[in-house]
């Protein structure tokens, strides 16, 4: 067995979390990766910290101990980026999904057979379309229609498509007609991103406010207030001072629109 397998066994749902991720590759190869990132960058950095340790004169225990912690922090973090694989490609569904199912229920309802209404729906406008294609290819290779639904259903990130994929599976197995489900399940699909756009509605009017409170009044204000202080007790104010106020400023700015764009719902409207 070699050294990254005996890593990666470490991590169980590995595998998992690549397919879910997009990710292409074995478990192993994406441990060496990460191993290797993690060495380069924790080595280079504790060539520093060693010559520095040699100019400082202390113990050449410290960058023994800043290799080892950076490398372990990167290197987890490197395992981590997996994750974050998910979580974006899970967004990415969640943006039309809505759409794509309702694509597929109206061919669906036109009388197309279900393999030819995914086939069309893999084929569509929209980023939904790709993960119907995962699913033609696993058909195409030979996987049974049902067992493929069935890994897209184990592997998506998303939690609404995997509820599309249940109604699809589920009523394929027992053999019912599959369009009343999958209806009713675009239907919750479309209550809940309607709850979401009024949370969004309800935390966009507060973080307005505060906007408007800490970037915009107090700012002004308080710039008004400290220029004529500053000229009643003749104190001496040089552009480094504004620019510094500036650089606060846009700091502010930036951090209100990082925070507007992270609570805005993800949803094509």
């Amino acid at each position: 067995m070699s050294f990254y397998r005996i890593i990666a066994s470490g991590f169980p749902d590995l595998k998992k979390k690549m397919k879910s991720g997009g990710i292409i590759g074995t478990p192993e190869g994406y441990i060496e990766q990460a191993f290797r990132g993690a060495m380069f960058l924790s080595f280079g950095m504790g060539i520093l910290t060693f010559f520095l340790a040699l100019k400082l004169k202390i113990s050449l225990l410290f960058p023994l101990g800043i290799f080892v912690f950076l490398f372990m922090v990167l290197f987890f973090m490197n395992i981590k980026r997996v994750e974050i694989r998910m979580l974006n490609r899970a967004r990415e569904i969640d943006k039309d999904v809505l759409f794509a199912g309702r694509f597929l229920l109206v061919k669906l309802n036109s009388g197309r057979p279900l393999i030819n209404a995914i086939v069309d729906a893999s084929n569509s406008y929209g980023v939904a379309s790709k993960y119907f294609k995962e699913i033609v290819r696993d058909i195409e290779l030979g996987t049974p229609m049902e067992d493929a639904l069935s890994n897209a259903y184990r592997t998506t990130p998303s939690k609404r498509f995997k509820k599309i994929l249940f109604q699809i599976s589920n009523s394929l197995k027992i053999g019912v007609d599959i369009t009343a489900p999958l209806e009713a399940t675009l239907e919750e699909i479309t209550q809940e991103q309607l709850i979401e756009i009024q949370r969004y509605g309800k935390k966009l009017n507060s973080i307005v406010m505060f906007y408007m409170l800490v970037a915009i009044v107090v700012p002004s204000l308080g710039i008004t207030l400290f220029s004529i202080i500053a000229s009643l007790i003749a104190l001496n104010i040089d552009m480094g001072v504004f620019s510094l106020v500036l650089f606060a400023l846009t700091l502010v700015q930036i951090m209100f629109i990082a925070v507007f764009k992270s609570i805005r719902p993800n949803l094509n409207i």
